[in-house]
């Protein structure tokens, strides 16, 4: 079957086409504005890609019309392929549901949800079930490099990982995409307000987590992060699923206590637990369990991250001592605490953060981590919640931890940024053009600093020309004889 995916490079539609791949599917699609690392998994699976959107990218093959489209819930009525798919009368579907209806039937459904950490969550998860010889199914919004691809198949017989986003499923299904997915094992990481573009506030995201747990089994397993009260609100409206919590709360069934400041080393706490679910578990009915973890990343967010993964993993039969010990080897999705390169004695490091709270999180994990030079803060507000300013207010303590923070105001902000820069006083700076963005962090930049650049867009390529001009910059002073 040829299947045609409209908006085929975003992090969700991207993984789709590779399971489609895998599935001995012929896969083509069209987006605009590719970067990698999806469009170079794409371009690397064979699937063939159109830049833009246009009427004849339904017919790209051999003037061939595809028997099925697949369109993202970023494509809207208007755009020029998606009224000609309309006007074709060709079958299509969203990617949530071909999802459901394709995948993951006859899969243990393990769903990670959460405002925050869902794709780190989701790769701890799948790299658990993996060291636990497990062979899991995945679909992630990000590419875990314990793997190299962003999804796969996996074992039929094992378990299947997906990252499951409350945005809505398309233009012609606004339910959030994650009730199409009837999970047997629903982590809940986190709730607050965000897509301030759909939701008009945090009591609609509340009702749609609800939807999600109205689908988990009575025989499933809800984990749910302990202090959220958004998220006790959502049990509050109904939970018809056994329920354990998890956080660092004494009356929590999973718990976690850092060891190190920033958390690269934590102790974990299984409380009395009910069995697992594989009767082939070694682990102690009833009785408590501990581990330590000891791994290469940083942030509290993240040691709770693997807290949530590592009470799914033991439900699905993996015991808690070898999880703790798998995360030793662990390494971070592309594009979440990512160093992408060093350049005389200057880290610089791509995160993924986009909403204050992951931003803050970041920063302050990076601050514990970083005991020698500064951190200095790049940062592109562009998701959609950015743009429309719905959280601005919340931007100023979002880089407490950083000694110096470069703004970058893209085109199509809905507010100015200059205010917010301004109530910093000179440990800001606000750039419009990404050349004199670049010139000014690497102006300032010294060796044992760390750069951390953070967006949820390809950012104009920043990274790469951050690394350029500090190489050059490195290349110059070595020719006058300072280094």
């Amino acid at each position: 079957m040829h299947l045609h995916i409209i908006g085929i490079c975003g992090t969700f539609m991207g993984s789709l086409a590779l399971l489609a791949r895998e599935l001995g599917h012929q896969v083509s699609g069209s987006d605009q504005h590719v970067y990698p690392p999806m469009s170079t998994q794409l371009v690397d699976a064979g699937i063939i890609l159109k830049e833009g959107y246009h009427a004849d990218n339904l017919s790209l093959v051999s003037g061939i019309v595809p028997d099925l489209v697949i369109v993202g819930n970023a494509m809207s009525r208007g755009n020029e392929e998606v009224e000609a798919l309309l006007n074709s009368g060709l079958p299509y579907t969203s990617g949530a549901q071909w999802l459901a209806e394709h995948v993951l039937p006859g899969r243990q459904v393990i769903a990670v949800a959460g405002t925050h950490g869902k794709t780190t969550t989701a790769s701890i998860l799948a790299w658990l079930l993996e060291s636990g010889g497990l062979t899991p199914g995945f679909l992630i919004g990000g590419v875990p490099r314990n793997f190299g691809v962003s999804a796969r198949l996996g074992d039929s017989r094992a378990p299947f990982v997906v990252e499951a986003d409350e945005y809505d499923t398309a233009f012609f299904d606004k339910r959030s995409k994650f009730v199409h997915y009837r999970p047997h094992i629903a982590i809940l990481n986190n709730l607050e307000f965000d897509h301030a573009d759909i939701f008009p506030d945090l009591a609609s995201i509340e009702r749609q987590f609800h939807h999600l747990v109205r689908t988990v089994p009575s025989q499933g397993q809800l984990l749910v992060a302990d202090e959220q009260p958004a998220l006790e609100r959502v049990l509050a409206q109904g939970a018809w699923t056994p329920v354990a919590h998890f956080g660092d709360q004494a009356t929590s069934e999973w718990q976690l206590t850092l060891e190190r400041d920033d958390a690269s080393r934590f102790q974990v706490l299984h409380c009395g637990g009910e069995p697992s679910q594989d009767s082939h578990s070694q682990n102690n009915k009833g009785q408590d369990e501990d581990g330590v973890v000891e791994w290469a990343l940083t942030g509290e967010h993240n040691a709770r991250n693997a807290l949530a993964a590592l009470a799914a993993a033991n439900v699905c039969g993996v015991d808690l001592a070898r999880g703790c010990a798998a995360l030793a080897r662990f390494e971070t999705p592309r594009r979440r605490q990512e160093v992408r390169g060093e350049i005389n004695g200057i880290q610089v490091i791509d995160d993924f953060a986009h909403h204050p709270t992951a931003i803050a999180a970041t920063l302050k994990g990076l601050r514990a981590a970083t005991t020698k030079g500064r951190l200095l803060a790049v940062i592109e507000p562009r998701s959609n919640t950015m743009r429309l300013g719905a959280l601005r207010e919340r931007l100023v303590e979002s880089v407490a931890d950083a000694d110096s923070v470069f703004w970058f105001q893209p085109t199509g902000l809905d507010w100015s940024m200059e205010e917010l820069v301004a109530t910093q006083g000179a440990r800001a700076q606000l750039h419009n053009d990404i050349d004199k963005l670049v010139a000014a962090v690497v102006m300032q930049a010294s060796p044992l600093d760390r750069i951390v650049v953070m967006s949820n867009g390809g950012f104009e390529g920043v990274h790469e020309r951050l690394l350029a001009a500090l190489t050059t910059a490195q290349k110059a002073a070595a020719n006058e004889g300072h280094v």
